[in-house]
């Protein structure tokens, strides 16, 4: 018999780490819909004559009473055209033994294929294994990044508490990311359409605020860049508060909305089927926002950079300083979710696999490339751990080793 459950359940799964890609459940819910109008209808008809071929229910469509000799001919069900336009029929014949074979088979009359294709599966396969590995070495280097900045007294000033800060929502988005799918996809046949644990959703809650905390963090470090650039910042624990509430905070505010419309209004599975739902809005939009003035940051910052490069405009000892601080930019800026624009006023639909490649499998590596931009490149913490090692080299053996040279990836953030 067609497998039409397969195909939907690995659509469902496609995107295991994504909020909102899966709706196609949606259409297994509409066949259990039809199922049990097919199953009313059989009971109905249960007092009535015997003769014939009783009505039955094959999965897909429901047969309805026939006498014998009678062919009984039904259109492709509805829910194959949410895929393809299917606008054939299936047809059976009432014989003396019963029910005949379906002719033609779902597959050929309604346009659909018989079972999952095979590179179908290693796609979806491949892209969890690329994210896993992804966020699994993310998650190891951002632990160790966190570690060097509150390890080291001379590195603890106002900026590398807030890379710091960004740091944790990496590794708790990769957390988050690992507790989902080992609670909504953890086996093959878990039915995470009809899923609803208070374990499932609560996953879910975590990596939609893990994901939430992560781009206002990275807003976060979009406004101190800016205010870095125009020499606006201050030092101050009210300023660290400030972006601590708008980092941590904010995100709460939203989710705290997001729960109580879901619990009120929309108390459906596992919380994570969106499409459609106007409460869906509440985590989206801030994000759409945060994005939207990510962007408008990064052109104002290419803006005061071109200013400051100009060389009528600033004195020949900054040039080199501006430069760098130009090559780190460029380096920056695109971590900060700038790509997103492009995709955030996009149907969610749209191009799922080029989402699954690049929300998926090079966002897993995002955090890795932070880690390495903010911390490993950056000269002063190369020059502290340097400094340190050489330290414990005299203590230990009496070595005193050369003084460590400066790095070319000088970066103020």
């Amino acid at each position: 018999m067609y497998n039409v459950r397969g195909i939907f359940l690995t659509l469902c799964l496609a995107p295991a780490a994504l909020s909102s890609l899966h709706p196609e459940c949606e259409y297994i819910f509409q066949l259990e819909k039809e199922e049990r109008h097919c199953l009313q209808y059989i009971a109905e008809q249960e007092n009535r004559s015997t003769e014939g071929c009783w009505p039955f229910w094959d999965a897909v469509t429901c047969w309805p009473h026939a006498v014998v000799g009678e062919t009984v001919h039904r259109a492709c069900p509805a829910v194959f055209s949410l895929f393809r336009n299917s606008t054939g029929s299936v047809s059976r014949n009432c014989t003396t033994g019963g029910w005949s074979r379906l002719f033609p088979p779902y597959h050929v009359a309604c346009n659909v294929d018989d079972d999952i294709p095979e590179t179908e599966e290693s796609y979806f396969a491949s892209v969890k294994l690329i994210y896993t590995i992804g966020y699994s070495i993310s998650l190891v280097v951002l632990a160790v990044a966190v570690l060097i900045l509150l390890l080291f007294r001379k590195l603890r000033c106002a900026r590398n508490f807030i890379h710091i800060q960004l740091f944790l929502t990496f590794i708790l988005k990769a957390v988050a990311v690992f507790i989902k799918d080992a609670t909504l996809f953890s086996s093959d046949d878990t039915n995470h359409c009809t899923l609803s644990t208070f374990a499932c959703k609560a996953s879910v809650v975590f990596c939609h605020y893990c994901v939430m905390a992560n781009f206002f963090w990275l807003l976060v470090e979009a406004l101190y860049l800016n205010s870095l650039l125009l020499s606006s910042f201050y030092h101050s624990r009210r300023c660290l508060w400030g972006f601590s509430l708008l980092g941590w905070g904010v995100p709460v505010l939203f989710i705290v909305l997001w729960i109580g419309s879901r619990v009120y209004f929309e108390d459906t599975e596992c919380w994570d089927i969106n499409e459609d739902s106007p409460y869906w809005w509440i985590i989206k939009g801030p994000i759409v926002v945060s994005i939207a003035v990510n962007f408008m940051l990064f052109m104002n910052i290419i803006r005061i950079l071109i200013q400051k490069l100009n060389p009528r405009l600033i004195q020949f000892n900054n040039s080199s300083q501006y430069r760098r601080l130009t090559k780190s930019t460029l380096l920056l800026i695109p971590l900060f979710g700038t790509h997103y624009m492009f995709f955030n006023f996009l149907p969610d639909y749209f191009n799922v696999n080029l989402r699954l490649c690049i929300e998926l499998c090079m966002g897993s590596f995002q955090g890795l490339l932070v880690a390495i931009l903010y911390c490993f490149l950056n000269q002063e913490v190369q020059k502290e751990v340097h400094m340190q090692w050489l330290r414990w080299q005299e203590r230990s053996y009496g070595v005193v080793s050369p003084a460590p040279k400066g790095s070319q990836m000088d970066t103020p953030f």
